[in-house]
């Protein structure tokens, strides 16, 4: 179970101030831990605090940044369970997902400590014209200097650690602010980085109210904001961000595609269908909300996959059984159902599921949804999925585009030419071939166009986020 309470880290060091943040189990309802608040100076004090360890992380060498990132990987296998529970309870995310997050962060400081020790830089050759004759160049790469990170609720281990571990593997301070709904995780996160030498002031994890976080959008002595969560939020705090870097990941309404010469594969496609739609409740921005299936397999795949949605376990999250756990909150649950009603209202139909129980939301599935709903253009972010069909390729691939969104889109296809065309033509930042468009490996670049975002995670590509260019030239000879 939870402690009781938990501190908040501020230059690396535990600190009890207060437990202001009641942190609930998502499925009971109960409180289930209480958190300590940082407010407004304290904030302060964490983004004085990076700014002096930059001299330190500067001497903080890459070996040194890797052993610190092998020492995490060895604390979350040993506190493998607890890190599983706590967040099966803080998220309401079910039990064998929660594991499966824990597998992730878990690969993700992997890459990292490998990445930490081959950040590179490059020898120009200038002597592109007499006039640079003896000239050469040298590139290398430095730390941006402090950022400011802020987590979601959805994967509040893994989409933290996508910040943290190249943080540390490119010798950056950083000041997190987790979600308040789900903070436990990246608290334990912080307990272990508390065991290593990192300098002090190299990381501050604070939960803390909007109202009071102002700081990490603001404040200039940042030189880079790292946001995960809604579009709304990410595009408001980009607007009040100034001058520094800003990574936004955002939201999406992906959709998957499934080709006319599926037909002997659809026992294979539906399960992946349903997985990407109905796991933890569909609180994933990259989880599917939109299937476009050829009229030539139709039928027979509406068919499977009704009963597949029908058959999927929905309870308790801390029991192995469950797929579909609660939603973050009954607001939220509430917000869904409002969206499946004027869908239905406009001429919709639920072939699944649709019954909704305070936080608890059924796996969802509907046809027949018109294209100007919000429950078609907008994030579902829940257990809802739309099916839709489809006799030309081109026109499906028009369909997912016709969507202020693009995260990721998967392509069920036999065909080379139909995969190289929905690469070439589908606007998104990644297309996954004979796949769901949630599928995602912690070393791929990963992140969104359009209103789904700016920049791209995945630990190497974080890490150039991270890092600036600096160039020396030398002029040899004379």
């Amino acid at each position: 179970m939870l402690n009781e309470t938990y501190p908040y880290y501020l230059a690396n060091e535990a600190v009890a101030a207060n437990t202001d943040l009641e942190v609930t189990d998502k499925f009971s309802g109960a409180v289930a831990t209480r958190v300590a608040m940082a407010d407004a100076p304290t904030i302060d004090k964490a983004i004085g605090y990076a700014v002096d360890a930059m001299p330190a992380l500067r001497e903080f060498p890459p070996f040194k940044r890797q052993a610190v990132l092998e020492h995490c990987v060895k604390r979350f296998r040993e506190r493998y369970d607890e890190l599983a529970l706590a967040l099966c309870i803080e998220a309401g995310k079910p039990i064998n997902d929660s594991k499966g997050e824990v597998t992730r962060l878990i690969d993700t400081f992997k890459v990292a400590a490998e990445e930490s020790v081959r950040i590179d830089g490059e020898i120009v050759n200038l002597e592109i014209s007499p006039r640079a004759r003896g000239y050469h160049a040298y590139v290398k790469r430095v730390p941006i200097g402090p950022c400011s990170f802020i987590s979601p609720f959805n994967f509040p281990l893994n989409l933290t650690a996508h910040k943290v571990a190249p943080a540390i593997a490119a010798g950056v301070p950083f000041v997190l602010k987790p979600a308040s709904r789900t903070p436990v995780g990246a608290l334990i996160m912080g307990e272990i980085l508390a065991e290593t030498d990192l300098p002090k002031g190299a990381f501050s994890i604070l939960p803390a109210h909007r109202d009071g976080a102002d700081l990490f959008t603001t404040d200039e002595r940042f030189k880079l904001l790292s946001f995960t969560g809604s579009p709304a939020v990410g595009w408001e705090l980009k607007r009040k961000a100034g001058k520094k870097k800003v990574i936004l990941e955002l939201g999406g309404n992906a959709a998957a595609i499934v080709d006319g010469d599926q037909g002997d594969k659809l026992d294979y496609v539906v399960e992946r269908l349903a997985f990407g739609a109905f796991y933890q409740s569909g609180q994933s921005c990259i989880g599917v909300q939109r299937i476009l299936v050829h009229a030539q397999v139709y039928d027979a795949l509406r068919e499977k996959l009704i009963a597949k949605t029908k058959s999927l376990v929905m309870g308790d999250p801390k029991d192995e059984k469950t797929f579909v756990g609660p939603m973050i909150s009954e607001s939220e649950s509430k917000r869904l159902a409002g969206w499946m009603e004027s869908a239905v209202q406009a001429g919709a139909k639920i072939v699944a599921g649709g019954k909704v129980d305070g936080a608890m939301f059924e796996a969802t599935l509907l046809e027949g949804v018109q294209r100007d709903t919000d429950l078609y253009r907008k994030e579902a972010f829940g257990p809802v999925a739309i099916l839709e069909r489809f006799d030309d390729f081109e026109a499906a691939l028009e369909a997912v585009n016709d969507s202020d969104f693009g995260l990721q889109a998967g392509v069920f296809t036999d065909s080379l030419a139909h995969a190289h065309r929905a690469w070439d033509a589908l606007e998104v930042g990644g297309v996954v071939i004979n796949d769901v468009p949630s599928f995602r490996v912690d070393n791929m670049p990963y992140g969104g166009v359009k209103d789904s975002g700016l920049g791209r995670e995945g630990v190497r590509y974080a890490i150039e986020d991270m890092t600036e260019l600096r160039l020396m030239v030398m002029r040899e000879t004379w």
